[in-house]
C-alpha cells in the first residue's frame, strides 16, 4: 500500500476506502502480536486460541490497576486548547509537571486507520495527549530500550487518538519490573510501519491460511501458546519423507510434560459440590469432605446422584473447567462447559473433511492402523507365548487399514483385528488374575469382571478425549470412523481407538495382574456385571496414574505424559485438517 503522507488525522484520505471491505477493526494488541509472531496473532485473533502461563497471569495481575476504568480526559477541542480536567486517575511512575488530567482503560477506535485500542493510561497536558502502555517485565537492554512490537502497538494507539481529534506526538512504554518510562516519538517512519503491519495482517488473515511456524526461534520458549502451536512438531511432520531423511529436525518440548491440574471425581451418593471463594468444596450434608483450589482442577466428574450448586457451576465454566456426568454405573452421558471454543475455521475444515469420502477414510484408516499396531505391541510385550500367526495377521490388517478406500471395508478390518487380539487377551493375565474368567469382549452390559473393567476404563478414556477435542475447537460429535449418531461423541471415539490398547487395556491388565481388584469389587445382577463403589475408585486411581505416566514420544523424542499426548494428537489432527501437515500420524508406542 502506498502512503506518501504521514499517518495523521489529516492524511488518511484513502484509508477508509481501503478498509471499507473489512468489517472488523484491527485491535492494537494484535498488531503487537503480529509484529512479534504472525502465527501467534492468527491463532489468537482468527482461531480464538489462548492459554495462560505464569507470565500472562502475572502480567494480568500487574495490569489490574490500569484495567479499572477511572479518570476523565477532556474532549479533543478542550485538550488542544490546553484546558484540563483535574479528575485524574494517576499515571505510571507518578505525574509529570504540567499534567492536568489522566484516565485509565480507555477504549477508542479509528474507522479510517481501521484500528481499535484499549489504552492503559492516557495523559493530557499542554494541549496534547500521551498514551502510556504498561508492559510486564524489564526494559530491554537494546539501543531503542523497547521492542518493535511494543512500539507499533503504542503508535497504533497514537493513530487512533489522532483520528479522534487529539494532538498526539509521542507515547510512553512503562516497564513494570524496571519501573521505567520510555518515551517513543511517533515519527513518520513508525506510523507507516504500524499501518503497514496492520495491512499485512489483514491481507494475510483474509487468505484463510495460517502463517507457518517460526523456525527454531527463541520466541517460542516463552510463548504461552507453544503447546497449542506445536511449531517444531508441525515443521517436522510437514516435511516430505525425502526431506526428513536428509535433515533430522530437533523437536523441543516447549510445553510442560505434565499438566499440573488434575481431574476431580465425586461418586459418594448424595454429595454436594459447591464453592467458597476460589475453593471447590465437596460436602456430605453440612460436613466438608474435601476442598481443592479451582486453580488445580482440570475437570469435575460426578457419578449418579451427586449435586452441584449453581454458584459452583458458574465459577467452573468461567474458569473453563468442564463438568462431566456419569450414571451410577459409570456410563459417560453428558458434559457442561462454557460457551465453547471460537475456532469456527477448524470446525468448518472438520465438516468438509467428514463429507469427503477419500479424506475421511484416510484419517480413519490412520487411526485404525495405530490401534491395531498398538494392540500387536501389547501382545508382544505381555503375552506369555503369543502365536506368530496372530502377530502376522495383525500386521497384515494394519497395512490393509492404511490402504483401504471405503469405510465399510475399514470397519471390517478393524473388527477382524479386534477378534484376533481379544482371542489372545487372556494370555496376558498373570497368576493373580486367574480367578477372572475372560472368554472374549462383550458389552452393553458387560457379562464378566474383565469386560466390566474394560468398559469403565474406555468410558473414562472417551470422556477425556471429548474434553480434549472440545478444548481444541472440534465438534466432538462428528467423526471419521464412527459415523454421527445422536448423543455420541464420534470424534472422541475415533481418537480413542489408538489409545484403547496402550491406555485402556494396559490399566485393566495392570490392575488384574497386580491383584488390585477382588471379587467383592464387582456387582453381578441378572447376568450383567458392574464395578462396585470401591472397584470404581480403584480403577479411577489406576487410570489417572496411567495418564500421568511419563513416556518418550516415539516421533518427537521428548518426555511427555499420556494426558498431554491426548492433546498433542488432537492438535496434530487439527493441523492436518487445516492443511499444515500432509497426513494424520497416529500415536504408536514402540
Amino acid at each position: 500500500m502506498d502512503r506518501s503522507e504521514p499517518a495523521t488525522s489529516n492524511a488518511q484520505g484513502t484509508v477508509a476506502e481501503e478498509y471499507s471491505a473489512l468489517p472488523d477493526l484491527v485491535p492494537a494488541r494484535m498488531i503487537n502480536e503480529y509484529a512479534y509472531c504472525p502465527r501467534l496473532a492468527y491463532m489468537e485473533w482468527v482461531q480464538g486460541d489462548f492459554a495462560e502461563s505464569a507470565d500472562t497471569l502475572e502480567g494480568r495481575f500487574q495490569h489490574r490497576r490500569t484495567d479499572a476504568e477511572a479518570g476523565v480526559i477532556p474532549p479533543a477541542e478542550r485538550a488542544a486548547s490546553g484546558e484540563g480536567d483535574t479528575q485524574g486517575g494517576g499515571a505510571a511512575g507518578g505525574t509529570e509537571s504540567g499534567q492536568q488530567a489522566s484516565a485509565r482503560s480507555v477504549l477508542l477506535s479509528g474507522q479510517q486507520v481501521g484500528i481499535i485500542a484499549r489504552l492503559d493510561i492516557v495523559e493530557a497536558a499542554d494541549g496534547k495527549v500521551t498514551p502510556v502502555d504498561y508492559k510486564h517485565g524489564r526494559m530491554p537492554e537494546n539501543e531503542a530500550r523497547t521492542w518493535e512490537p511494543d512500539r507499533v502497538q503504542l503508535c497504533a494507539q497514537g493513530l487512533v487518538l489522532r483520528e479522534n481529534g487529539y494532538r498526539c506526538d509521542e507515547g510512553v512504554v512503562y516497564y513494570i519490573q524496571s519501573k521505567t518510562r520510555v518515551t517513543i516519538l511517533f515519527t513518520e517512519d513508525l506510523c507507516q510501519r504500524t499501518l503497514s503491519i496492520a495491512d499485512e495482517m489483514r491481507q494475510a488473515f483474509a487468505s484463510g491460511e495460517i502463517p507457518p511456524p517460526l523456525e527454531d526461534s527463541p520466541k517460542c520458549l516463552g510463548c504461552s501458546l507453544a503447546g497449542i502451536c506445536l511449531p517444531d512438531e508441525v515443521r517436522l511432520l510437514a516435511q516430505t519423507q525425502e526431506a526428513s531423511a536428509r535433515q533430522k529436525l530437533d523437536v523441543r518440548r516447549l510445553a510442560p510434560a505434565r499438566d499440573d491440574r488434575l481431574p476431580v471425581y465425586v461418586q459418594d451418593q448424595g454429595a454436594m459440590v459447591g464453592k467458597s471463594g476460589d475453593l471447590l468444596q465437596i460436602k456430605q450434608g453440612r460436613q466438608v469432605m474435601e476442598e481443592v483450589r479451582l486453580l488445580d482442577v482440570a475437570q469435575v466428574n460426578v457419578f449418579g446422584n451427586v449435586q452441584i450448586t449453581t454458584q459452583a457451576l458458574r465459577e467452573l465454566v468461567t474458569w473453563e473447567i468442564p463438568v462431566c456426568y456419569f450414571t451410577f454405573g459409570g456410563w459417560f452421558v453428558a458434559m457442561t462447559q462454557g460457551l465453547g471454543h471460537k475456532n469456527v475455521e477448524l470446525r468448518l475444515a472438520q465438516y468438509l473433511a467428514a463429507q469427503d469420502q477419500v479424506r475421511s477414510v484416510r484419517v480413519a484408516g490412520a487411526m485404525v492402523n495405530g490401534k491395531i499396531r498398538n494392540a500387536r505391541t501389547m501382545l508382544r510385550r505381555n503375552h506369555t507365548e503369543v502365536p506368530p500367526s496372530t502377530l502376522r495377521e495383525l500386521a497384515r490388517l494394519a497395512r490393509e487399514a492404511e490402504r483401504v478406500q471405503e469405510t465399510e471395508s475399514l470397519l471390517g478390518f478393524e473388527g477382524a483385528a479386534a477378534r484376533a487380539y481379544f482371542a489372545q487377551f487372556s494370555g496376558m493375565f498373570k497368576d493373580k488374575a486367574v480367578s477372572f474368567d475372560f472368554r472374549g469382549r462383550n458389552r452393553r452390559p458387560p457379562r464378566d469382571p474383565v469386560n466390566a473393567v474394560l468398559s469403565f476404563v474406555y468410558a473414562l478414556l472417551v470422556k477425556d478425549l471429548t474434553v480434549t477435542v472440545q478444548a481444541v475447537g472440534f465438534d466432538p460429535y462428528l467423526g471419521f470412523l464412527h459415523r454421527p449418531r445422536y448423543g455420541r461423541p464420534a470424534l472422541a471415539l475415533d481418537l480413542a481407538e489408538e489409545f484403547r490398547p496402550i491406555v485402556g487395556d494396559s490399566v485393566a491388565l495392570a490392575m488384574l495382574n497386580g491383584g488390585e481388584l477382588r471379587d467383592g469389587d464387582f456387582l453381578s445382577r441378572m447376568g450383567a456385571v458392574a464395578l462396585a463403589e470401591r472397584g470404581r475408585k480403584q480403577v479411577i486411581s489406576a487410570y489417572e496414574r496411567r495418564l500421568d505416566t511419563l513416556i518418550t514420544h516415539p516421533v518427537f523424542g521428548y518426555t511427555i505424559s499420556y494426558r498431554r499426548v491426548f492433546e498433542v494428537q488432537a492438535r496434530l489432527l487439527a493441523r492436518h485438517l487445516l492443511g499444515e501437515i500432509p497426513e494424520y500420524r497416529p500415536f504408536m508406542t514402540r
